[in-house]
């Protein structure tokens, strides 16, 4: 089932997510779910607070960053089979020089900016079956895994800009929470006053 994405502004994108345990109901639909509703909406990655889960979990399929766009392999070619589930990361390592790189978000529709991230990471996670892994990842597996790492922890990649650019864009961001978007897939938007 395509699932709501939570728009800027929703109060649970800015909630540090809990821990879940083996068991946690419903886990296997709410991933099925969480696929579906980040293919819908043409996303590489999906948190569960995007669909209002304050849950840490996250998902990726990192493929579309493995072809240009006339479906040639690109420096990224081993992405084309980066689809995971993770469940209780926590990053425990960042090293080497920081990027930029233009980032958007699903929960952010139609704005995208250059954010900074270490250029590789260790992260300690479960898999959906709980089994733990520590694992580095680099280049835009990492990116990708900070991105989404950021929204348990209540942080969206607009919390990385410097306070100027932040400023600049307020009023798009209000647009967005207000529900003024052209996003073409389906959201929730925050009650405002």
């Amino acid at each position: 089932m395509i699932l709501p994405i939570r728009a800027y502004g929703d109060p649970v994108l800015k909630k540090v997510a809990q821990d879940i345990e083996p068991g946690h109901p419903g886990l296997d639909k709410l991933i099925a779910d969480m696929f579906e509703t980040m293919y819908a909406a043409s996303g590489v990655g999906l948190a569960a607070p995007q669909i209002g889960q304050s849950i840490r979990m996250f998902i990726v399929d990192a493929s579309p960053f493995a072809e240009d766009e006339d479906g040639q392999p690109t420096d990224e070619a081993h992405l084309k089979d980066f689809k995971k589930v993770f469940i209780n990361p926590y990053i425990v390592e960042e090293e080497g020089e920081e990027w930029g790189f233009e980032e958007g978000c699903l929960s952010i529709p139609g704005i995208r900016e250059e954010v900074y991230r270490a250029e590789r990471i260790v992260l300690q996670y479960q898999d959906e079956h709980f089994n733990e892994f520590e694992e580095e990842f680099d280049g835009f597996a990492a990116r990708v895994i900070q991105h989404e790492h950021d929204h348990l922890d209540g942080v969206l990649f607009t919390d990385h800009l410097n306070p100027l650019r932040k400023r600049m864009l307020q009023g798009r961001l209000r647009d967005i929470s207000k529900g003024r978007t052209d996003a073409r897939y389906k959201m929730r938007f925050p009650v405002l006053k």
